[in-house]
């Protein structure tokens, strides 16, 4: 049986509206990462003459194909360096798929890389392909270091298959990834000394150096330097932990100088609980209130060990928080009406946005029972001050809840395709939800949503 209640049926009063502010860098990001690999492949026209026989273009597509994963694995560290103009702006869900694209094309040219310059050199030689590959990698300058980094590069992309992921957990796969840097390395040495695009060339050398150096600046400060920074200023530490639902807690923090994090509602930090079996890892969690200068709220569904052990924490717990990140903020809404739609645990950012996003603001709460709608007394209380519209989406007792379609969505928010739409849930409801909005006519560039799946 599916239950729905509503919470008055009128816009918002009394919030301040402001004009949400569009950035050009979700556009100029890829064009500048394209410019980039168009400079590369000028790099190695530039430097080549001419190209002669099976050898020579097995060759050249070995140079070409190197040149690109060199280049890949700068951008593919710039893209997670956490840089916040790229966060708040692409949005950190966008910016992970862009890196998990880059990521399979920068294995796939390192593999052929390798594949093409052995068969080019063994037609060049006369020699076998297995002699020739013994030659290479021995006998060549930074060359084992090299294959060790190739090794590494394709060890990682394996594991971050989709099937390897589902077989461990997010902190074992995020930690694994760690050996991307030292694959960098690796392979930045052996580029250099063996790279013929590179090998007397001052300027293609100091190019590559001001790439690399750069790349690992950004990294080194904003996933090294500003947390720790923020850490030791903002003193994070844990003042309670509340049950919100079956599975369901708020951990409530304090600290100092909070008013100089920025968090927007809509917003996430990583955090990192420095208790037994917590500390060594740092964990995605949305505030689910707009962040106070005081005090700050995650609210947290026990969905792995993690989570689950956030239940347990004791007060004066210290915490140290890497943030905020995501784009999932006012900052994307282009429409004055707003709808929000939430899945399960996936109310915790949208209960922070309905409490301020200006305009006419639609909450629809998607729950398999009624006890497991978490903070739905905050919810309540502030429709019924800003007069928003509330539906509870709630399957009892067999927790079948009505399909989410373009005609149910359409039914609770008549004139749907004039909204913007702020969504997020599971990845199945996400999906669902994402088709649906579309067949009830909402833009695609009007559906908002960011995920942490990994």
């Amino acid at each position: 049986m599916t239950t729905t209640f509503t919470t008055s049926t009128d816009t918002t009063r009394g919030t301040r509206r402001r004009r949400p502010r569009h950035s050009a860098v979700p556009f100029l990001a890829p064009l500048v990462i394209w410019a980039g690999a168009a400079g590369v492949l000028a790099l190695w026209w530039s430097d080549t003459t001419s190209v002669v026989g099976p050898a020579g273009w097995l060759t050249g597509a070995g140079r070409i194909t190197g040149l690109l994963a060199g280049y890949a694995c700068a951008v593919l560290l710039a893209l997670m360096a956490r840089v916040p103009l790229l966060d708040h702006t692409v949005g950190t869900d966008r910016l992970a798929r862009w890196h998990a694209f880059g990521g399979r094309c920068t294995v796939s040219l390192a593999l052929a890389h390798t594949l093409l310059i052995i068969w080019g050199y063994s037609l060049t030689s006369h020699t076998n392909v297995v002699s020739q590959t013994s030659t290479l990698v021995l006998h060549y300058p930074d060359l084992l270091k090299g294959t060790a980094g190739f090794l590494l590069f394709l060890a990682t992309g394996v594991l971050s298959a989709r099937a390897a992921r589902r077989r461990m957990s997010y902190e074992t796969w995020h930690y694994l990834h760690f050996a991307t840097y030292l694959a960098v390395f690796l392979a930045f040495g052996h580029q250099l000394s063996n790279g013929a695009d590179f090998v007397g060339n001052r300027l293609a050398q100091a190019a590559w150096y001001t790439l690399f150096l750069g790349v690992a600046a950004l990294v080194a400060w904003y996933r090294f330097a500003v947390p720790l920074r923020r850490g030791l200023r903002h003193r994070l530490r844990v003042t309670a932990v509340r049950p919100e639902a079956p599975g369901v807690v708020s951990v409530h923090l304090t600290g100092e100088h909070l008013d100089e994090l920025g968090g927007e509602p809509g917003q996430f930090l990583r955090w990192r609980f420095l208790a037994r079996g917590l500390w060594w890892t740092a964990n995605p969690y949305s505030l689910s209130a707009p962040a106070h200068p005081r005090h700050l709220r995650i609210t947290v569904k026990a969905a792995g060990g993690h989570s689950a052990a956030l239940a347990r924490l004791a007060p004066g717990t210290r915490v140290w928080a890497e943030g905020p990140y995501g784009g999932f903020t006012a900052n994307r809404r282009t429409a004055r009406k707003v709808l929000l739609l939430a899945g399960g645990v996936g109310i915790t950012p949208l209960r922070a946005l309905f409490e301020t996003l200006p305009g006419q603001v639609t909450l629809v709460y998607r729950a398999r029972h009624r006890e497991d709608l978490a903070l739905r007394g905050e919810i309540d209380a502030i429709a019924a001050r800003r007069r928003a519209t509330v539906h509870y989406d709630v399957g009892e007792p067999a927790g079948r809840s009505s399909p989410l379609t373009a005609r149910a969505l359409t039914a609770l928010v008549p004139d749907l395709a004039a909204h913007d739409v702020y969504l997020c849930g599971p990845p199945g409801m996400t999906q669902a939800a994402v088709r649906a909005l579309r067949d009830a006519g909402v833009p695609a560039r009007r559906i908002h949503h960011e995920s942490f799946a990994f």
